[in-house]
C-alpha cells in the first residue's frame, strides 16, 4: 500500500495546531517550582497549560518520559569520568576520542566530528549546509527542525501516518529536496526503517541526515548506516547519552564525508567538548563497552516485549508496532487526562502532541524493567477505570 504523506511548510500539522518544538521529555519530570518554562529549561518560555503538575507531587516520580537507559551511567564509566577530572587544568584534546570513535565504526578520523551531544550537531548542520529545500520527516525528534528554523531555513515537513504504521516510503520525499532529515529508529514512533529504504534517498547534491541516536539500543544495530562511505551526502548522527546515561555530560558525534566534517568543525566554537565528555567517548567505544551495550539492547528488547504485551490488555489503547527502540508510542482516548492521572500515581510519561503529525491522544512510554512495567499497568488500570466510572 502506498504510504500517504502530508507535505507541510510548518504552519500546521495533522493535529490542527503548531507543536512546541522545544518541548522535551525532561520537562515531564521536573518539579513544579516555577523555575522553568514549558520546555523544562527556559524560564522565559510560556507556561504549558496541559502540564499535569501541582504544588507538590504525591510520590517520587518514576521516569517514563525520558529515554535514557535506567541505572546509568555504570560504575566503571563514572570512574573513567572521575579520573579525567585531574586533567581539567588543561584544554580539552579530542584527538584520542576521535580516533576511538573512528575505530569503532572502521572509518578514517577525517570522517568523524565530536559534538556536545547530537543537539549541537543539528545546529551545526543547520548553519553549515546551504539547502534550498530542506525536508524533515515527522513525527520525529523536533530539534532538527527547530535548529533549521533558527538558522533561517524554511522547512518542509513530510508527515508519516498512523494508517501506514509511520513507515517511510522513499517516494514521499520530494525529488528536489536537497536536505532530508530522518530518525532511525524514530523518536517517538519507535519505528525502524529498513537500511535500504534510507539508502535509496541518498543522491548527489542532497545531504541525507540520519539520526541514529537510539541505534545502539537495537539488537545487532540492524538497519544502521553508520560506517557507510558509499552513499553520497550521507550524514549519520550518534549519541552516547541514551545508552550510557550521559545526558548531563553532552557527548555525541557526526559521521560524514571529510569536506562536510571540516565545514561543521569550522562552525563549532573552540573546545566544544569537555575533557570528561571526551573521556566518556573513549570509554564507551571500547570492545568491553560495546559488548555491554549489545547485551543491554537484548535486555531492552525483552522488556519492551513485556511492556507491549501488558499494554495489549487494554482494549482502548493502541501501541505503534513493531516497536524497535527503547520506548513505545501509544494512542488512547483523553490521553492528557490519563497522563495527569499517571503522574498523580507516581509516573511521568511523555506527551505526544508536541511532535508534528501527532495530537493530544498520544503518549510515549520509555521501556523499563518488568517490575516497573507491572506497576505502570496497575496505575493505568486505575486511571482508565476512574475515567470510565
Amino acid at each position: 500500500m502506498r504510504m500517504r504523506a502530508i507535505a507541510d511548510t510548518g504552519t500546521g500539522t495533522a493535529a490542527g495546531h503548531e507543536p512546541d518544538l522545544r518541548h522535551h521529555g525532561d520537562a515531564e519530570v521536573r518539579a513544579a517550582d516555577g523555575a522553568e518554562g514549558a520546555n523544562g529549561s527556559d524560564p522565559t518560555a510560556p507556561a504549558d497549560p496541559n502540564r499535569p503538575t501541582g504544588p507538590t507531587d504525591p510520590t517520587p516520580l518514576t521516569d517514563l518520559a525520558v529515554n535514557v537507559r535506567a541505572g546509568t551511567p555504570p560504575a566503571w564509566l563514572k570512574a573513567e569520568i572521575a579520573a579525567s577530572l585531574d586533567g581539567l587544568a588543561a584544554y580539552p584534546d579530542g584527538r584520542a576520542a576521535r580516533r576511538a570513535v573512528a575505530a569503532r565504526h572502521a572509518l578514517p578520523v577525517e570522517r568523524v566530528l565530536l559534538t556536545s551531544g547530537a543537539a549541537e550537531a543539528f545546529v551545526l548542520l543547520a548553519r553549515a549546509v546551504r539547502a534550498k529545500r530542506p525536508v524533515v520527516v515527522h513525527p520525529q525528534f523536533t530539534e532538527p527542525e527547530a535548529a533549521l528554523r533558527d538558522a533561517g531555513h524554511t522547512v518542509e515537513r513530510v508527515l508519516l501516518t498512523e494508517r501506514d504504521g509511520f513507515r517511510l516510503d522513499a517516494d514521499a520525499i520530494p525529488s528536489d529536496a536537497d536536505l532530508v532529515v530522518v530518525g532511525n529508529p524514530t523518536n517517538p514512533t519507535s519505528v525502524l526503517h529498513p537500511a535500504e529504504t534510507l539508502a535509496s534517498l541518498a543522491r548527489p547534491g542532497r545531504t541525507l541526515v540520519v539520526d541514529e541516536a537510539f541505534m545502539d539500543a537495537v539488537p545487532g544495530e540492524r538497519a544502521a548506516l553508520a560506517g557507510r562511505t558509499d552513499l553520497p551526502g550521507l550524514v549519520v548522527l550518534r549519541s552516547l547519552t541514551k545508552t550510557w546515561g550521559l545526558a548531563g555530560l553532552r557527548i555525541g558525534y557526526v559521521l560524514a564525508a571529510p569536506d562536510l566534517i571540516a565545514d561543521l568543525a569550522g562552525a563549532q566554537p573552540l573546545w566544544p567538548v569537555s575533557s570528561p565528555a571526551l573521556a566518556a567517548a573513549r570509554a564507551c567505544t571500547t570492545p568491553a563497552a560495546l559488548a555491554e551495550a549489545a547485551a543491554a539492547a537484548e535486555e531492552i528488547a525483552a522488556d519492551r516485549a513485556h511492556l507491549l504485551a501488558r499494554l495489549g490488555e487494554f482494549p482502548t489503547l493502541r501501541a505503534v508496532g513493531p516497536a524497535e527502540a527503547p520506548f513505545v508510542l501509544i494512542r488512547l482516548p483523553d490521553a492528557m487526562t490519563v497522563r495527569a492521572g499517571l503522574r498523580a500515581r507516581g509516573f511521568a510519561v511523555r506527551r505526544g502532541d508536541t511532535f508534528p503529525g501527532l495530537g493530544p491522544d498520544w503518549l510515549r512510554l520509555a521501556v523499563r524493567d518488568r517490575a516497573t512495567t507491572d506497576r505502570l499497568v496497575t496505575a493505568l488500570a486505575e486511571v482508565l477505570g476512574a475515567a470510565a466510572s
